[in-house]
């Protein structure tokens, strides 16, 4: 089996979930510089954290010497990606595609070098608004068939819950596998890489290089990642966490990796941070509330790749102020037996019971409605247990809306 040191350490990192041909694609890298890229539909004005992984790979791909596209979806997004949605997409102007995708593109500038021989940024619609309907039909459709686009997730999903898929949606495997081709064509592009939710365009993709111009190009996908509470990765019950300090701040952004799950901690550090593995598995061994440590360092790191290390200090030290002395401020506190914690500290118990809700129904309806929050992050789950990792200092902050607290700490 061929080996590459940028496949090994995305392997070792947790990045690879399908490749079309590994052996392949680890010869096309230790060959010599490849070109890689990843498309990303203008739908908002900023990217969230959901996205993050293939940003990450695309990192990483550049320390390794290789060559990161970021492609854009001013024409696709005109269109709408069915992949995983149980509907279609709202329709949007040109104007707000414009902005969206002014918007994404300044995501992309923390985490990749540009300039000459870098990354650099392309725009389908450069290519897609000029096709004419009949010589795509002619050139491109010939090598589709309903047979096997009727079998592929993003379509089937649709089908099998009796959804409507519109025409218009139906061709969007065929026009992101042009996008591959003509990247190919002309930047000599011969990788793609996606989530796993993707690996039916993708594979489609490769099938029409190969066809049409007889040249063996890859797919790689990442894995779709969801919380603990099986949410997919970037939502939260408010909203999506989103990568520009515009629609979210820096320390947000950090409390949101701190908050993150116990189980995750060692698995998130791989994945979207530059530290070194082993590093990481020293602070993944951290037991107890050590582990809090490892978090705050995810925090820090996480925050210091996007909004630079200054913020990162910044977040780091107000969440010290605001809830390691947060017993100083005055707020409520409301004691717990530790001996207890295991069986009746679940979140919505703790509202309860702190006073910050009546009932426990109201509570549950509280967490369910993005309103309850634990260390100012929203509760995605509203089963979700407290535990001792939660704690800074011995004490934890749940919020009932934005003026209501409670301090618990453990007795």
């Amino acid at each position: 089996m061929s080996t590459n040191p940028f496949l090994e350490e995305a392997q070792a990192r947790g990045f690879v979930h399908q490749c079309t041909d590994q052996d392949g694609l680890a010869d096309a890298l230790n060959a010599g510089r490849v070109a890689a890229y990843v498309g990303y539909d203008c739908t908002a004005d900023s990217l969230h954290v959901g996205s993050l992984v293939s940003i990450m790979l695309m990192r990483l791909l550049q320390r390794h010497g290789h060559q990161p596209v970021p492609l854009l979806g001013g024409g696709t997004t005109k269109i709408g990606d069915p992949s995983g949605k149980d509907e279609s997409r709202k329709m949007l102007t040109a104007e707000a595609i414009g902005a969206n995708m002014a918007g994404i593109a300044r995501n992309f500038a923390p985490f990749l070098r540009f300039g000459e021989g870098e990354a650099f940024v392309v725009d389908n619609a450069d290519w897609l608004d000029g096709l004419g309907y009949i010589p795509l039909l002619r050139e491109v459709g010939v090598h589709f068939t309903v047979n096997r686009m009727l079998t592929m997730d993003s379509v089937r999903l649709r089908l099998d819950r009796e959804q409507p898929l519109t025409f218009l949606e139906f061709n969007y495997m065929v026009l992101q596998s042009y996008d591959f081709r003509e990247l190919h064509r002309r930047h000599g592009v011969v990788l793609q890489m996606g989530g796993s939710d993707q690996w039916g365009n993708i594979v489609s993709g490769v099938d029409l290089v190969r066809r049409t111009d007889g040249a063996q190009v890859f797919g790689l996908t990442v894995p779709l990642l969801t919380t603990a509470s099986g949410a997919k990765m970037g939502k939260t019950a408010s909203g999506a966490v989103w990568l520009s300090a515009e629609r979210l701040s820096p320390y947000d952004y950090w409390q949101f990796w701190r908050n993150t799950d116990d189980a995750n901690v060692g698995r998130f550090l791989r994945l979207f941070t530059d530290l070194g593995l082993a590093e990481i598995a020293r602070l993944e061994a951290l037991g107890g509330a050590e582990i809090n440590e490892a978090k705050k360092t995810l925090a820090t790191e996480a925050t210091t790749l996007l909004h630079g290390a200054e913020a990162a200090r910044q977040a780091a030290d107000t969440a010290e102020r605001v809830f390691e002395q947060g017993a100083d401020e005055g707020l409520p506190v409301y004691e717990v037996d530790s001996a207890q914690l295991a069986i009746h500290g679940q979140l919505y118990r703790l509202f309860t019971e702190s006073g910050l809700t009546a009932s426990n129904g109201e509570a549950r309806r509280l967490i369910r409605s993005g309103g309850g929050r634990l260390n100012d992050l929203p509760i995605d789950d509203e089963t979700r247990m407290l535990t001792e990792a939660d704690l800074l200092r011995g004490y934890a902050k749940l919020s009932a809306g934005k003026k209501t607290h409670r301090l618990i700490r453990l007795k």
